[in-house]
């Protein structure tokens, strides 16, 4: 199996989760390959068994750009993509978080639940991170 985990981060926190779903695939035998959207070349999405996307939420709800951007190159939908992303609910409360997750996974009608992690994974959340990452592998090994 082989995964991609494509991710914007601009504080450093959507970086953080990547690292941790990277970790965890690897730790259940998973190769990965990691791309910084707007940074590193292009990617061939369809090398891939899974494709983790992940990204901040910013301005009152809205997808960042290189997360466009990206969806326009990749320039289909992939019926392998999980979504992952963080937010911070001082900015929007509750209706507002996270809602580029909630963008893209209705965009690309995902299989899995889209994960939402407020800042940074730290402490409980890395466990939360670990958790939706197996119900990711649990989930694609129950189509296989």
């Amino acid at each position: 199996m082989k995964a991609l985990i494509a991710y914007v981060s601009y504080s450093g926190n959507t970086k953080e989760v990547a690292e941790i779903v990277e970790k965890k695939l690897k730790d259940e035998g998973v190769t990965v390959d990691n791309h910084r959207i707007g940074i590193d070349a292009p990617i061939h999405p369809e090398c891939y068994d899974y494709f983790f996307i992940g990204t901040f939420t910013w301005e009152m709800g809205k997808t960042p750009d290189e997360i466009k951007d990206f969806v326009l190159e990749v320039g289909y939908k992939p019926d392998n993509i999980a979504v992952f992303g963080t937010g911070d609910t001082q900015f929007g409360g509750d209706e507002l978080f996270c809602k580029a997750v909630d963008k893209l996974w209705k965009f690309y009608e995902s299989k899995w639940s889209g994960l939402k992690i407020e800042q940074s994974p730290r402490g409980s959340q890395e466990q939360k991170v670990e958790s939706w990452v197996e119900g990711v592998l649990q989930h694609a090994k129950s189509f296989a």
